[in-house]
């Protein structure tokens, strides 16, 4: 029988190789026990990303760098309603998703969508911080299997005009660009207005061509996307302070430990007081540049506006089954 011949400095090149490539992988694995993928669709100078950021640093933090978080901006996983629908199949564990997109997989998201719905910021606070706000997150969470961790948002929403808005008679018949939901078409139809729907990257060119008189946005929003430039005038109608959901897959949460659920609370609740902090300060912020760049606000009758949507969001509101919910968040102190 031939005997065959072994390379000494080939069986000691593959031992080397061998336990430097152990080596490797115990490394690898011992430095980070749960990578946790972040999408959202904000750039890097958004709160959403700075929310993140945030969220990301407290983890690493709280967790000796066991809990790595890979932050995916800018839309580059989809829109918000494909994100969701990746975290409810699992395949995308955080996000930050606007709750009007995602009403036909949460009912309940509906009651985000009602205009006047705080009475101030400080209200607003109250209402994401405390029980009430707990117990929509858990609504939410149950109708989805997508879990709330917390609340991001704070930019304070306003009526965008290419007409002067020195009265609330001034509303009568504009055509004004909302978002479909019911809440809205009725609350803006009582105050006179003509409810429209329209694309999102239809808006400017609609302003321009006279298909909209105005739309409902946010200072930070009004001037990234130039829409004072065609439409200068802002009545400062406040009648809503965004809301956005920090979320979590279930089947991601159910992964980790019980140790690890608690870091991850925790850093999203933080997170999230930062990131509305930031948010409010954009939005304030926005404002000014609006002014700078030759936009006029006009103050309106806010007490006025409330009172006159009041009754027929009343019957809405009921048939959405969120008079509980809503009543909840009013008395909320």
């Amino acid at each position: 029988m031939t005997q065959k011949w072994i390379d000494p400095n080939r069986t000691a090149r593959g031992l080397l190789s061998t336990a430097l490539l152990a080596t490797a992988m115990g490394i690898a694995g011992t430095a980070q026990a749960v990578d946790l993928r972040f999408g959202h669709g904000g750039t890097e100078d958004t709160a959403y990303h700075l929310g993140a950021e945030r969220f990301k640093e407290l983890l690493a933090e709280a967790s000796d760098g066991e809990i790595g978080v890979e932050i995916l901006g800018n839309s580059v996983l989809g829109h918000e309603t494909e994100m969701f629908e990746q975290q409810m199949a699992g395949a995308l564990d955080v996000s930050i998703i606007n709750p009007g997109l995602i009403t036909d997989f949460s009912p309940v998201a509906n009651v985000f969508s009602i205009p006047f719905l705080y009475r101030d910021e400080e209200h607003w606070q109250t209402v994401l911080d405390g029980e009430v706000g707990r117990e929509i997150a858990d609504r939410i969470s149950d109708e989805t299997d997508v879990r709330i961790l917390a609340f991001y948002g704070g930019g304070k929403r306003q009526i965008v005009s290419t007409e002067p808005l020195e009265s609330l008679d001034d509303l009568e018949g504009l055509k004004l660009r909302t978002n479909p939901t019911k809440p809205l078409i009725t609350a803006w139809g009582a105050l006179g207005a003509d409810p429209t729907v329209m694309e999102w990257e239809e808006i400017y060119t609609g302003l321009q061509v006279g298909a909209i008189d105005g739309l409902l946005n946010e200072a930070e929003w009004i001037h990234r996307m130039r829409f004072h430039e065609v439409a200068p005038h802002i009545g400062l109608s406040e009648h809503d302070i965004t809301v956005r959901l920090l979320t979590m897959s279930q089947m991601s949460w159910d992964r980790l430990s019980e140790e690890q659920q608690e870091m991850v609370m925790s850093a999203a609740e933080e997170s999230a007081g930062y990131a509305r902090q930031v948010q409010l300060e954009q939005d304030a912020e926005a404002l000014d540049l609006l002014v700078e760049e030759g936009a006029t606000l006009h103050e309106l009758d806010r007490e006025t506006m409330m009172e006159t949507v009041a009754g027929p969001l009343e019957s809405v509101i009921e048939e959405m089954n969120l008079t509980e919910l809503h009543r909840m968040i009013v008395d909320a102190e």
